[in-house]
């Protein structure tokens, strides 16, 4: 087991063979979607279903470097039925880009490939952005309040950019990521948005309504999955990459789509209250669950330590 080795001799084995990898995958993906840039739908579809072939195999690459440079406690509470030939729609809570890697390992072989909503910013990562292109996944622009003011034409931008990605989503079983917080939780960043919750960044509902909206009535089901790294707090990705991650926390719900959650969340003031309401309570529950998983820890931490405690008395005597 290669997470036997120094830290910084795994990073450089896990980070090589990753970029690796993504470099082969992405290679083919952008390869195949030169063809979909024809004006042809069904060439174009045909193209898609490849690339999510090229996806599922980077899936399965981040599988071989997980099993080979890490040696993770998984504790994974779900008792979800779940299958690749449907649409799915999965919300989580953002605590690192690690989150990417295990709602991929988790999921590879139970749901079709998965679609991020990803920030604008990330198409200009090279080899990468322009691969996730390739697999239609939507990129979103995040204005301030103050430059939407100044310029007013931008105005529901990312709702017409996730109008296209759910057409697109339409032909081929599909699962959809969204993070809903719009980015990775800290301390700072929750203070400064005030944040109500104490793990958890405030949830953004308009995109995810929108989703619904265009495409809840094809959704088998919703995942509401709650991700945690107890022992890696501060720096997730980078112990994750040096193989000293060592315990993941998740919990997989599945919650049915039903006409609370379908609406005209933009022209209904009613429906828009009664959906921000319900993603605040599936919030405020997980938030109790991060809450509980680390109360559970420190009640786990003090028993450990009032044994050798004990121990060391005993032994001293």
């Amino acid at each position: 087991m290669l997470s036997l080795l120094p830290g910084p001799l795994v990073l450089l084995i896990s980070a090589s063979l990753t970029i690796l990898f993504t470099a082969l995958c992405a290679s083919l993906i952008l390869l195949v979607s030169l063809v979909k840039l024809l004006p042809v739908p069904p060439l174009a579809r045909a193209c898609s279903r490849l690339n999510n072939r090229f996806m599922r195999l980077w899936l399965a690459c981040n599988a071989l470097v997980i099993r080979l440079t890490t040696r993770i406690d998984w504790q994974v509470e779900d008792n979800t039925r779940l299958r690749k030939d449907g649409w799915y729609l999965i919300i989580s809570n953002h605590m690192s880009w690690t989150d990417i890697v295990v709602l991929g390992h988790l999921f590879r072989d139970r749901l079709p490939v998965p679609k991020f909503f990803m920030k604008h910013e990330l198409i200009y990562i090279p080899l990468l952005g322009l691969a996730c292109w390739g697999l239609d996944m939507p990129f979103m622009r995040r204005y301030s309040r103050e430059f939407l003011l100044r310029n007013p034409h931008l105005r529901g931008k990312d709702i017409e950019t996730t109008r296209n990605a759910c057409e697109q989503f339409r032909h081929i079983p599909t699962t959809v990521i969204n993070f809903v917080e719009g980015t990775r939780f800290t301390e700072q960043k929750r203070d400064a948005s005030r944040s109500r919750y104490q793990h958890l960044m405030p949830p953004k509902a308009a995109g995810l309504a929108f989703t619904l909206a265009a495409m809840g009535e094809q959704f088998d089901s919703l995942i509401n999955v709650t991700i945690s790294y107890p022992d890696n707090v501060e720096t997730p990705f980078k112990d994750f990459l040096m193989g000293r991650m060592k315990r993941i926390r998740v919990r997989i719900e599945e919650l049915p789509v039903d006409e609370q959650l379908v609406g005209d969340y933009f022209n209904d003031k009613q429906f828009k209250r009664g959906f921000q309401e319900w993603l605040n309570q599936r919030w405020q529950e997980k938030d109790a669950v991060l809450a509980l998983w680390q109360a559970a820890d420190a009640a786990a931490q003090t028993e450990q330590q009032a044994a050798e405690a004990s121990a060391e008395a005993s032994s001293g005597s």
